[in-house]
């Protein structure tokens, strides 16, 4: 994760997004990734965590897509229930969607660069 967390930090910095921006997108983008890894799969499996990232005019909108379970309430997780409410914070926008097929989550963020 910390390499996709890099990636994107360095695309934000090329784009012109300031210090705090890049931050910003570090620790949503950490928490979103965060989150597939936690809750995506069920417990002893794994599968894909695909992160797209673009520059958009003065913006930089990062998308993370898994093809596990969906968003679906757990009552017994081992997060601690902060992770969305930072994304949604830390972002210009935040939109969560089934992915394609029904299968699996899509979490798009948008960030202004300045």
């Amino acid at each position: 994760m910390a390499a996709l967390r890099h990636a994107v930090t360095e695309l934000a910095y090329k784009a012109g997004a300031t210090p705090r921006v890049a931050g910003d997108v570090a620790l949503a983008v950490g928490e979103a990734c965060g989150n597939v890894v936690l809750h995506a799969y069920p417990p002893g499996e794994t599968g894909p965590l695909i992160l797209e990232a673009r520059v958009l005019d003065r913006e930089i909108e990062v998308i993370i897509t898994d093809m596990g379970r969906g968003m679906v309430p757990r009552p017994n997780s081992n997060g601690l229930g902060l992770g969305l409410p930072l994304m949604t914070t830390l972002a210009r926008s935040l939109a969560i969607s089934d992915g394609d097929g029904g299968r699996g989550t899509e979490v798009k963020m948008r960030f202004a660069l300045e």
